[in-house]
């Protein structure tokens, strides 16, 4: 099966090693690509992680850019390619995963006296409580479940945890309308600024 996917869609072998890299040319979405129209190609994008200098990764830019696309085609060619699948791009080079971490999503459990924003904080903890400087998180939109300022607080912190605490030093890739996390590139040297488009 993997080799029929893979000739049928143009995919490459990676390069995978023990090192905290992350590195994809020219990534797609699998699932995406197929489901465009036909006269739509998907955009493809270069992710670069690594835990000297360009461990987090802050995205931002309007709704439907393709920030969450980008977070998911990350998770999906980094776990195809530990399954020992080819991967949708023309060149990646993975570093070992151990955990691959999300949160994605506004969801609740009402029924269960959990609002949205006490899912997203429960989920949170669970990956801080849990990452190590060799998994993979993708945070979408963290701290949308309460209001504006205290949303920016919480994702700050989370943000400066993960930077500077060395057992939880992951790869991250951070997608926000929260602007003013941008302002965090200037103080923390492996935080750096994307924009989708």
């Amino acid at each position: 099966s993997f080799a029929k996917v893979a000739e049928e869609n143009n995919y490459i072998r990676p390069v995978i090693d023990a090192s905290e890299v992350i590195d994809i040319k020219q990534g797609r979405h699998p699932v995406i690509e197929k489901e465009l129209p036909i006269e739509a190609h998907y955009v493809p994008n270069d992710i670069l992680l690594d835990n000297e200098k360009q461990q987090i990764i802050i995205i931002t830019g309007p709704n439907m850019a393709g920030k969450s696309a980008l977070l998911r085609q990350t998770a999906l060619i980094v776990l195809l390619a530990q399954i020992g699948c080819f991967v949708p791009a023309e060149a990646a080079r993975i570093g070992l995963v151990d955990k691959i971490f999300t949160r994605v999503g506004a969801s609740d459990n009402i029924s269960l006296g959990e609002s949205t924003f006490m899912v997203e904080m429960t989920e949170a903890s669970n990956i801080l409580n849990n990452v190590s400087s060799k998994s993979l998180v993708l945070f979408d939109e963290l701290g949308r479940g309460t209001s504006t300022y205290d949303g920016i607080s919480i994702a700050w912190a989370i943000v400066e945890y993960l930077h500077e605490q060395p057992k939880a030093r992951a790869r991250t890739l951070f997608a926000t309308h929260y602007h003013e996390l941008n302002e965090m590139e200037k103080n923390f040297s492996r935080i750096k600024n994307y924009n989708a488009s």
